[in-house]
C-alpha cells in the first residue's frame, strides 16, 4: 500500500512536470500557437496540481486493477503495454477527434501524438517497475 501511494504521488508530480515540459516550451508554443484564440491566458495552478495528483491515484490504480490481464511476464513489460492502451485512449483519440473538429496543423497534431506517446511511456515504465498486485 505505500508503494502504491508513493507511485501515485510521484506519478502525479511527473504528470504536471512533463506536461510543463511537452506544452511550455518555444517549439510547443509556436505549434500550439493555433489554440490561442479558445486558450485561456493564464492556469490555476493549485488545481492543476490536485487534478495531475488524481490522475496520477487514477492512472496507478487502473494499472494494478489490469495487472494480471495486462500481457507480459515482468511488470515493466505490462507497463509498456498499459503506456500504449492510455495513449492510445488518451492521446490518439483527442488527436483524431482535434484533427476532426478543428483546422490544426498537422504538425501540432504529430507532436502532441508522439510526445503523448512518451509521457505515456514513462509513467507506464514507472508503474511496471514499482506496483505489483497485493498478494
Amino acid at each position: 500500500m505505500v508503494s502504491f501511494i508513493i507511485v501515485s504521488l510521484v506519478s502525479g508530480i511527473l504528470f504536471g512536470v512533463l506536461d510543463a515540459l511537452i506544452n511550455a516550451n518555444p517549439f510547443a508554443r509556436k505549434l500550439n500557437e493555433f489554440y490561442t484564440p479558445i486558450a485561456k491566458t493564464s492556469i490555476n495552478v493549485p488545481i492543476g496540481v490536485v487534478i495531475d495528483l488524481v490522475y496520477g491515484f487514477a492512472m496507478a490504480g487502473i494499472f494494478l486493477l489490469l495487472y494480471e490481464s495486462l500481457p507480459g511476464e515482468i511488470g515493466v513489460v505490462k507497463g509498456i503495454i498499459f503506456a500504449l492502451l492510455a495513449w492510445f485512449f488518451r492521446v490518439v483519440m483527442s488527436v483524431a477527434s482535434s484533427w476532426m473538429m478543428f483546422k490544426a496543423p498537422v504538425k501540432t497534431l504529430l507532436y502532441t501524438l508522439f510526445t503523448g506517446l512518451g509521457e505515456m511511456l514513462v509513467l507506464g515504465i514507472l508503474y511496471g517497475v514499482f506496483l505489483e498486485p497485493w498478494t
